[in-house]
């Protein structure tokens, strides 16, 4: 199936802890169904300290299920994605303004 959210997609999360928050997707995990989202879902990873890097707690963006997730429209409301063909080529576009993403 194709994706509907990739890399560099504007979102909103739907549920959740992090309910509300809107973020720019850094990767996706198509296999698991999952993305990471710039400033959501943040946990404290412990690190040891290294020659190269200072150790202590550092704040990490953690996967969210991509069914959780919206794609934000250009009016800022989360929309559903639909696709369609366009000059011969398959493109998503917004399913609320039916503007092409």
């Amino acid at each position: 199936m194709a994706a509907k959210l990739k890399k560099g997609d504007k979102v909103v999360v739907l549920a959740g802890k992090d309910k509300g928050k809107e973020g720019e997707i850094s990767s996706v995990n198509p296999t698991a169904g999952k993305a990471v989202i710039d400033g959501v879902n943040v946990a404290i990873r412990h690190t040891k300290q290294t020659q190269t890097s200072q150790g202590g707690r550092v704040p990490t963006a953690m996967p969210v299920d991509l069914s959780n997730l919206a794609l934000l429209d250009s009016n800022g409301k989360a929309t559903r994605v639909g696709f369609r063909e366009e000059d011969g080529k398959k493109v998503r576009f917004a399913k609320s303004t039916g503007e092409t993403v």
